[in-house]
């Protein structure tokens, strides 16, 4: 998997309290749009999921949006993207979200993100993808985690063959070429099996 042609944002659906969230969000996109790389997410219009969705289209890139149904009022479905897949229920889209991605950036978010986003690493540590995972760690927000990551290898709850390979980016400018570097390493291989692995989880 050497060229990376999508790549999945786990975002909060709030802009939160710090202005580098939503600037760092609308820079990401801006990347993305720039390497001709679609974007992959939530599907709302709302905070920082918002930011990052707009902004890839504002600078002529494509945009796929996955939503359950009971999420599209809640959180505002943006409607000018180029496609919007409604889900069932949250299972589905994160199954989707997986299969149309080529690899994963977690921004700063909520509960919500921080769930899809230990999904993957937990998906990834049983060997179900190799897909790059990294933590866009905007002005420290992802410090605690990394923290609680330690102390579970500390603790050996993370044990020798359960290792999580977490990618990390503080700066939006090193978020792509570290995703592209990882998935250089991987083997055409991987891409083609993991889907199947998804509907089995």
């Amino acid at each position: 998997m050497s060229k990376i042609k999508t790549v999945c944002v786990y975002c909060g659906s709030g802009p939160g309290t710090n202005p580098l969230f939503t600037e760092s969000a609308k820079a990401f996109g801006k990347v993305l749009a720039e390497n001709g790389i679609r974007l992959v997410y939530g599907g709302g219009s709302l905070g920082i999921m918002g930011a990052v969705a707009s902004s890839v289209l504002d600078h002529g890139g494509m945009v796929t949006g996955i939503i359950p149904d009971f999420l599209k009022l809640r959180e505002n479905a943006l409607k000018r993207v180029q496609e919007m897949i409604v889900t069932p229920d949250m299972h589905e889209r994160k199954r989707l979200m997986f299969e149309h991605s080529d690899a994963f950036v977690a921004l700063p978010g909520g509960i919500g993100t921080l769930e899809e986003l230990v999904e993957q690493l937990t998906w990834q540590q049983l060997g179900r993808h190799s897909k790059p995972v990294l933590l866009a760690n905007i002005d420290g927000f992802w410090e605690p985690l990394f923290a609680l990551l330690a102390h579970m290898r500390e603790t050996e709850f993370i044990r020798n063959g359960l290792s999580v390979e977490i990618l990390k980016a503080e700066r939006v400018e090193d978020i792509l070429p570290r995703l592209q570097a990882a998935a250089a390493l991987l083997p055409d291989s991987a891409a083609e099996m993991e889907p199947e692995f998804a509907r089995r989880l």
